[in-house]
């Protein structure tokens, strides 16, 4: 079948074009991750991507993220230890350490008027106690997820006149629950740095996952993918909590794995690879997530969910890499069929297109990277939405 891409929705201007700009903005990264993260991170690499861009085109940022956060900023306002290892443990551990982090945000409001704009990636708790900070400035709030699953927030919030919404992808926007739609100022693509210039890969070389080990992101489908095409498979990125090989099975070996995440890994991807031809590799970052990406056959993704953003595919296309994944979130926005990748209607096809990878022009990944998913782009998206929200609040 032959996908075509979507047009994306465009920031929504209602009535007359507003070219208005926001001097000085709070950037709210949330509690998990550092900006920029050291390895795993696609939110905080995204928000460390157009902080930048920002800052040179004259906007003053203050970025709230946690310890560890080395990001260029107007002020970095570090609110606690990273968050991220507290995932998948009780409620009652995890829900005092982001509201924390935003009542710090909502006391760094109150003594800065200054700040003219919020643009908040927490869930949840960012627009809820952000919407009820008296005379604050207005907010967006980018979703990086799918709100149906905090359907009960997010189907009775209004914003209060004062907090909006953008996402991330035309299909992430058309699958918003309609409340949600109506807070929408539109959506706007991801994007990241230039890829190092590194050597294309031989052939042959191994097809990669990159992203949290779980169900919804397939790293079964890519196992058995890769072993009907016979090419090898490197798969990095967390299972729960657990960022390397050796950790994994130390907390396995000790009975301290209870993690959701560690059981999809033990039961099901496990048993598919062999340590060698496939192989899962840990968290990769840096210097070694470019090499791995760069010389890489394909980055697959066998997504099943609608993916909202994919920030990982838009890394790939920078290194020149093609995409071989399921038609469905947001892919078939990134993702040309047959230029850039391939996307599969159903996981059975992906051996086939894992066999056809190399019939892929790496140049063509690169030009569709330089002609939509620069920072320049993702940062002319997010100052439209900005003067959007200053407009709508100022008309509320």
């Amino acid at each position: 079948m032959v996908h075509t891409r979507p047009d994306l929705i465009t920031v929504d201007t209602r009535s007359e074009p507003v070219t208005a700009t926001p001097r000085v903005v709070l950037m709210d990264a949330g509690p998990w991750l550092p900006v920029p993260p050291p390895a795993y991170g696609g939110l905080e690499n995204v928000v460390s991507t157009l902080v930048t861009e920002l800052q040179a085109r004259g906007v003053r940022v203050v970025v709230a993220a946690s310890e560890g956060s080395t990001q260029a900023c107007e002020e970095l306002l570090v609110t606690g230890e990273p968050a991220f290892g507290l995932l998948g443990r009780p409620y009652t551990e995890v829900v005092g350490r982001v509201h924390d982090h935003v009542q710090q945000v909502a006391g760094y409001l109150r003594a800065h008027p200054e700040v003219e704009l919020v643009h908040t990636h927490t869930e949840v708790v960012g627009p809820s106690l952000l919407a009820q900070v008296d005379g604050g400035p207005p907010v967006l709030h980018t979703l990086h997820w799918d709100p149906s699953r905090q359907a009960g927030f997010y189907d009775g919030f209004d914003g209060r006149g004062r907090v909006f919404v953008n996402a991330v992808s035309a299909n992430h926007e058309r699958c918003m629950p309609e409340r949600v739609r109506r807070l929408s100022v539109g959506a706007v693509h991801l994007a990241t740095p230039p890829a190092p210039e590194l050597p294309d890969p031989p052939p042959g070389a191994p097809v990669v996952v990159l992203g949290r080990v779980h169900p919804t992101k397939g790293q079964d489908a890519a196992a058995l993918a890769c072993l009907d095409a016979d090419r090898p498979l490197v798969l990095a990125g967390p299972v729960g909590p657990y960022t390397t090989p050796a950790a994994l099975e130390a907390a396995l070996a000790d009975g301290t794995a209870t993690h959701a995440d560690v059981a999809y890994w033990r039961d099901v991807v496990a048993p598919l690879l062999d340590g060698g031809a496939r192989r899962w590799v840990g968290v990769v970052g840096g210097a070694d997530k470019a090499a791995l990406l760069a010389g890489a056959s394909a980055l697959l993704m066998p997504v099943r969910w609608e993916e909202p953003g994919a920030t990982v595919v838009v890394e790939a296309l920078a290194a020149g890499t093609p995409v071989i994944g399921m038609a469905r979130g947001a892919l078939p926005e990134l993702v040309e069929h047959g230029v850039t990748g391939f996307l599969a209607d159903h996981e059975s096809e992906l051996p086939a297109y894992v066999s056809k990878l190399d019939q892929l022009d790496r140049a063509a990944c690169r030009r569709a990277w330089a002609e939509r998913f620069t920072p320049a782009h993702m940062a002319d998206g997010y100052l439209a939405a900005y003067a959007e929200v200053l407009r709508r609040a100022a008309a509320a």
